[in-house]
């Protein structure tokens, strides 16, 4: 407890994180993109979503490459986009990954599904960043980046606490091809980052851990925003528009 007339302290990395909101603003989104499903969500953690609950860890190694786990985060941070797999789209800011800030994503979804949906950013510093997903994303939860030395090797990780949002996302996680798809997209993202640094022939590892296998019934309704079912309905009117602005 603080004496009388004693200034509160005021946590060292407080500017690093982004201050509790009940739902998501967008800004500043292209023209090009399917901006939907974020804008009103309340950001999801893993304790609201409805599957089993997952934590899984992705890392690779920069065998014999000089750069400090800084300068990738400064990296990561300023072309976040720049890194992920052909097929998905990162609209953030321009400014890149800062705290509070909000990205839509257009990605391609377990089944041939389409999805539009978000990210809110809920910490960025200059050795780990992380993401809260949105109400109807394929799962609720958070996930860091970060970059540390193992050994005097630079190594880049990926970790995610996550549960499947809604009944629909939980069943192509049990069928296998959920998973199959999450980890192959943030294999290749690693990937990619090791070859900008220049070592294209280090191997991402996964390490995936069932935290808990039960259910969460009560959740059931959070089909209700499911972001790939609410992107098939309105692909066909974005399309058009497209078409017509031609």
């Amino acid at each position: 407890m603080n004496e009388p007339n004693e200034p509160e302290k005021t946590p060292r990395n407080a500017a690093s994180w982004a201050q509790p909101v009940a739902k998501m603003d967008v800004h500043d989104v292209p023209g090009d993109a399917i901006n939907l499903n974020v804008q009103g969500r309340r950001p999801m953690s893993p304790l609201q979503g409805f599957g089993q609950m997952w934590q899984k860890t992705y890392r690779v190694r920069l065998e014999g490459i000089d750069v400090e786990p800084t300068a990738v985060i400064h990296e990561w941070r300023a072309h976040f986009a720049d890194f992920w797999p052909d097929g998905a789209s990162f609209y953030g800011p321009l400014q890149g990954v800062q705290p509070g800030e909000v990205a839509v994503l257009n990605l391609n979804a377990p089944g041939g599904m389409k999805l539009s949906t978000g990210v809110r950013v809920i910490y960025a510093d200059d050795e780990s960043f992380a993401f809260m997903t949105p109400q109807g994303h394929m799962f609720a939860g958070m996930i860091t980046f970060s970059a540390y030395a193992d050994k005097g090797v630079t190594t880049i990780q990926i970790q995610a606490l996550i549960r499947a949002s809604d009944p629909v996302y939980e069943t192509t996680f049990r069928l296998g091809f959920g998973h199959k798809a999450e980890d192959k997209f943030w294999c290749d993202t690693l990937g990619n980052l090791a070859a900008h640094f220049g070592a294209p022939d280090s191997q991402p590892t996964l390490t995936a851990v069932c935290v808990d296998k039960k259910v969460q019934w009560a959740q059931a309704g959070n089909i209700w925003h499911n972001a790939a079912i609410r992107t098939a309905v309105y692909l066909p009117i974005h399309l058009t528009r497209r078409f017509l602005k031609k």
